[in-house]
Formats: structure tokens, C-alpha cells, sequence
């Protein structure tokens, strides 16, 4: 998190900066789209092959504005340093704003002091712009939710991964190679969902904690259909590459790698090494695992062969 001191200039007006996030192939707020084009187009943002960082602030006002830089290496330093617990000068250059919008895209529970509370810039009656950003709904379940979701599986592996008693996946057969099972967990969304949990800081409702649940149970069937078509689906990428953004691979323990693919209505995450994990737009709140099996290893090795990697 930057010291609120910091600030950039946003049309003329002292900009306190209070976080910033990279907008790149490899790692973008997955809130925002599912892939890297539908992201930047959530902010009205060509595709840029390099990437963006966006510096979330407020200006003297209170109001809020996310200034878009193409320096994406001084914002990736940034968010580095913050995450270690160092201070940094977030202070990119003029000449590196590529535009300022009004508003935020992703929710931010922080303010900057000594100034008004954050709210919408006044619009300018010159100008016809487009309405303010503001965060994806995720009050209810839908695509925005899902993807968080996914977030916070991929950020707290260990967790979620010891709910699941690899005995209980289904033997494979000729007829089901994947060893996906239908994987209903009574890790479900309810009222009292923690909020605030996703790494962009996005409020939402996410499954619950792994550590609060009962225990994961998963039947020995082999049949979930949503699965079978998330891993059809996932196959048909290796064959043919889905739009930039669509498969990541990041950094996990030892010599594995942690994969996230999303597409229309799912998400899948998944250790190189290990099992995968599924949400659907249509299930919500349910959290599938799919156990190795013969194909899945496989699938695995392929689709980090072809995903998108951090520099």
C-alpha cells in the first residue's frame, strides 16, 4: 500500500496515491474480465502488449481517479516493495500517462487523510465523457464473484487443498479418463460471507474459509457435467489459443506452477503437481475438485506450456 504522501499529477490536481495494480497479459484484476483484451476493455484501454499500471488515488478534493502509466516496470517495483513492507515513492513521470479516469474500477476499503471522503469526480459539462468507473457487483453471484473466488483459492492453496480426501475420486475408467468427480463441497456462499479477502481488495462474497468448513466431500461420480465441459473447454485451448490472458501460469512451492484458466461462465485453478479446482457462473458458490487421473497431469503440462507467464 503506498504512503498516502505520494502523489502524481491527474489533470493539474495533486493525485495521494493509495494502491496501484499491474493491468498486464500475465496479471491483471481478474474482477475486471476474464482474459487480458476484456479487462482493458473494461476500462476503455486497447490491449497494449506491454501492459499498464494503474495508480488508484485521490485528488485535493476527495474524488477519486485511477491515472493509467505505461511504465508498468516502476508500478511492478511499487506493488513489490509495498507487499514487502517497504515505502516507496510511487511518482511516475507525465510523460509515461497514457489517461486519467474518474473513478475506481476495483473497491478500495482506504482513504486518503486530510482530505474529503472518497466520491465521484463533478462531471465536466465540457466534456462527454463516460460515466465514472466503479467496481463490478459482486453482491450476488456471477462472473465477477466467480473469478474472485478463484483468486482466493489460487492464494490460499494449502487451505483449500487439505479439505480434500483424495480417496474419495472416482477410480478411472476408459470411458472417464479425467478422474473429475462432481465435487459438491459444503464450502458454499452464505449472508455472513467474509468480505474484502480478494487480492484487489474488490469487496465480494466468496466460498467460505476452508478453515471454517466442515470438511469437503466429494462423491465418487464421475459424471458432473459442468466439469466435463470446463475440461473440454480447457483442452480446445491448448489446441487452438484462446484470447491472450486466458491461461496464466505464476509461480507456486517447489518446481510446480500454479495455473488459472478462465472462460465463459467458469474458472478453473490448478497446481501443475496436483489436483484442479472449478467454479461455475451456474453453481453458485460451489468449489469442484477434479482429482489427477490419467488425462489431467497431461492437460496440465500442456496448458502451462502455452499460458502466460510474469517477466
Amino acid at each position: 500500500m503506498a504512503g498516502t504522501d505520494d502523489a502524481v499529477a491527474a489533470e493539474d490536481d495533486a493525485l495521494y496515491v493509495l494502491t496501484a495494480v499491474l493491468l498486464t497479459p500475465a496479471k491483471f484484476p481478474s474482477v475486471l474480465g476474464d482474459d487480458y483484451p476484456e479487462a482493458c476493455a473494461a476500462l476503455g484501454l486497447a490491449p497494449m502488449a506491454d501492459g499498464y499500471g494503474l495508480v488508484l488515488g485521490q485528488d485535493g478534493d476527495g474524488a477519486r481517479w485511477t491515472v493509467v502509466v505505461d511504465d508498468v516496470s516502476l508500478v511492478a517495483v511499487a506493488i513489490a516493495s509495498w507487499d514487502c513492507g517497504m515505502e516507496y515513492d510511487l511518482s511516475p513521470d507525465e510523460n509515461s500517462m497514457v489517461t486519467a479516469l474518474p473513478g475506481w474500477p476495483l473497491a478500495l476499503a482506504v482513504s486518503a487523510p486530510g482530505v474529503p471522503a472518497p466520491h465521484d469526480p463533478a462531471p465536466d459539462a465540457e466534456a462527454d465523457d463516460a460515466p465514472p468507473l466503479t467496481p463490478p457487483d459482486t453482491e450476488t453471484w456471477g462472473p465477477a464473484q466467480r473469478r474472485l473466488g478463484a483468486d482466493e483459492i489460487a492464494l490460499q492453496w494449502a487451505a483449500w487443498r487439505e479439505q480434500i480426501d483424495d480417496s474419495a475420486f472416482a477410480a478411472e475408467t476408459g470411458e472417464e479418463p479425467t478422474g473429475a468427480t462432481d465435487g459438491a463441497t459444503d464450502e458454499t456462499t452464505d449472508d455472513a460471507s467474509a468480505r474484502d479477502r480478494a487480492g484487489d481488495a474488490a469487496a465480494s462474497e466468496t466460498p467460505d474459509d476452508p478453515d471454517d468448513a466442515d470438511g469437503a466431500e466429494t462423491s465418487a461420480s464421475t459424471s458432473h457435467e459442468g466439469i466435463r465441459r470446463v475440461l473440454a473447454e480447457v483442452r480446445g485451448y491448448v489446441e487452438s489459443p484462446p484470447p491472450l490472458g486466458r491461461v496464466r501460469s505464476a509461480f507456486a512451492s517447489g518446481d510446480a506452477r500454479t495455473l488459472r484458466a478462465d472462460g465463459p461462465g467458469w474458472s478453473m485453478v490448478a497446481r501443475t503437481d496436483d489436483i484442479a479446482f472449478v467454479l461455475l457462473d451456474d453453481e453458485p458458490g460451489e468449489v469442484l475438485p477434479v482429482g489427477r487421473g490419467a488425462e489431467l497431469p497431461r492437460l496440465l503440462e500442456a496448458l502451462d506450456k502455452m499460458a502466460v507467464r510474469p517477466v
